[in-house]
């Protein structure tokens, strides 16, 4: 089965893709959005450390890719949800498993590059 794009190709457009979904936050948003909806205020209580103006930054970026999708909720009180497109189920999966690598390898990291600046500190 052959690929649509070539992401070494320096005019691909799958590169664009890598750069969004590379980003701190993205990776953090959607699999955050994987077990459900969540409003604005659930997601900044989530993901620690992100801004309200980021955050809504994201967001935007995010469904104007078409990753997730803004849904305004007619409950009493209304309120707007986010939630992940197919494409987006598609690759959360992935995220999350770089999350757990993440989680599981810090330690390994932290030592590294404790090692590294000792070594160069003197430079």
């Amino acid at each position: 089965m052959a690929f649509p794009g070539d992401v070494y190709a320096s005019n691909c457009s799958a590169r664009d893709a890598l750069a969004l979904i590379s980003g701190k936050w993205v990776m953090l948003i959607l699999p955050a959005l994987a077990p459900r909806p969540m409003r604005n205020g659930e997601l900044l209580r989530r993901i620690e450390g992100i801004s309200q103006k980021v955050l809504t930054q994201t967001l935007r970026q995010l469904e104007r890719n078409g990753l997730i999708e803004r849904m305004e909720v007619a409950a009493k009180p209304a309120h707007v949800e986010y939630r992940l497109t197919a494409v987006a189920c598609s690759l959360v999966d992935t995220l999350a498993a770089l999350d757990r690598w993440a989680e599981h390898h810090f330690p390994e990291l932290d030592a590294a590059r404790e090692r590294y600046d000792d070594v160069h500190s003197a430079e």
